[in-house]
């Protein structure tokens, strides 16, 4: 069929590595679900990375994890607190400290204490005799990699890695509310709704979807098991939106994938529709509104995002930061200058990003700041201004030229990627 010939051909062309791949669980969302499935393991269950020979990862066992016979001991669960050393945790299961330094000290090329994560759970296994002794001792670091600590006769601490299945996908969606909501109600992963807002960053304003807009897709999500361990990759989607349908072709090009429209222009902007994700607009861009705090009608030159305090607020495009002060009832804030026309200021911010300083010069998507809600403010929000040439204009109206598109010579090939695509998002249903 066109479809299976498709396919390899086109995940060849745009791709540097091989793919893994298997058709959806979700069949009425999927193009052709009579196709067979094809799914390939992308690492083994079990690999080791210490060299001395580690117990056997047998997690599919009920009285067996990692070859450790769990009905032999008295199982202790908790989650690494924040600030919180692996030593004090051990420590508290009455590992001397002597022990701990010296398996530390002998196991420190397969681990490092200080990348141990906040709220990453850990098991320590205690014998059932009088004694009570830590025989091992499991920290679950993410969902792909565990190490498993033995403390008894040999000091080791071995890491496994899960094995991880990578599977095709082909998904769609049509918006009630938001993106996120939709990629819930069609029981899609949710890292696809920012994954997806990721690549239209520039040529959507996700704060104004209307209920209608819809999109297709084809991705890769990887799984441990039958759990979703995130999505690996975007292939190609298409959105329409306020009655336009915007093609996202991915494209090497001098290096770099990015995602093209069908004629080649970049879905890049120079500037990002919106500083923040997944929040809502609580005020717009007014040249008359009354103010929250002070009861007076002046104009408020920005567009207030409402989101939780701690939210990341990044750049909207490449540029110097030329102030991070406090400025009143602004509370804090951070000012950016793009180029000779543009400018940038986040309002309200509960403190700065890591290095955001006057001189530095940051990157677009960078993180500058955090929701906040100082100065005066009724509640936490991003204030976010926008200037041209030293006058403030409304941010949602701001039209920004995009950045390079597929170069002349590269077209032929693009279009031939392009048209694969398109044919292929053109069999999933909505």
């Amino acid at each position: 069929m066109r479809f299976s010939v498709l396919l390899p051909a086109l995940l060849a062309a745009s791709l540097p590595f091989a793919v893994s791949c298997t058709r959806p669980s979700a069949a009425e969302k999927a193009a052709d679900t009579s196709k067979p499935a094809i799914e390939v393991s992308d690492s083994a269950a079990a690999a080791v990375t210490d060299s001395t020979a580690a117990p056997p990862a047998n997690r599919g066992s009920s009285e067996l994890i990692f070859g450790i016979p769990v009905d032999s001991y008295n199982i202790v669960t908790g989650k690494v607190r924040r600030n919180q050393f692996i030593s004090a945790i051990l420590a508290e299961h009455g590992i001397s400290w002597n022990t701990i330094e010296e398996l530390l000290r002998v196991n420190r090329e397969t681990f490092d204490p200080r990348r141990v994560r906040t709220g990453s759970t850990w098991s320590a296994f205690i014998t059932m005799d009088t004694l009570s002794r830590t025989d091992y001792f499991i920290y679950n670091h993410d969902p792909r990699v565990t190490y498993v600590f033995s403390l008894k006769d040999t000091l080791a601490i071995y890491r496994y890695d899960a094995e991880i299945t990578r599977k095709l996908r082909y998904s769609s969606g049509t918006i009630n509310t938001s993106l996120w909501e939709t990629a819930m109600e069609n029981e899609l992963n949710p890292n696809l709704s920012s994954e997806l807002s990721e690549i239209y960053a520039w040529t959507i304003d996700f704060f104004g979807l209307q209920k209608g807009d819809r999109f297709k897709v084809i991705y890769e999500e990887e799984f441990i098991g039958e759990e979703s361990a995130g999505i690996r990759r975007i292939h190609a989607s298409l959105f329409e939106h306020s009655g336009n349908t915007i093609y996202a072709i991915p494209f090497l090009q001098d290096g770099t994938y990015s995602f093209y429209d069908t004629t080649g222009a970049s879905l890049r902007k120079a500037f990002l529709k919106a500083p923040l994700r997944y929040s809502r607009i609580s005020s717009r861009f007014s040249g008359a509104r009354r103010h929250p705090i002070l009861k007076i009608v002046r104009p408020h030159h920005g567009i207030d995002y409402a989101a939780p305090i701690g939210t990341p607020v990044v750049a909207i495009g490449d540029g110097r930061v030329t102030s991070t002060s406090y400025e009143g009832g602004s509370g804090r804030i951070v000012r950016i200058t793009h180029n000779s026309v543009y400018s940038t200021a986040y309002l309200h911010l509960s403190r700065y990003g890591p290095g955001i300083a006057p001189g530095v010069y940051v990157r677009q998507g960078q993180v500058i700041g955090y929701v906040g809600s100082s100065g005066l403010s009724t509640g936490p929000h991003l204030d976010f201004r926008f200037y041209r040439n030293g006058s403030a204009v409304d941010p949602l109206k701001v039209e920004a030229p995009p950045v390079k598109p597929v170069a002349p010579e590269s077209m032929e090939e693009f279009q031939k990627i392009a048209r694969g695509y398109i044919e292929l998002l053109a069999t999933i249903s909505y």
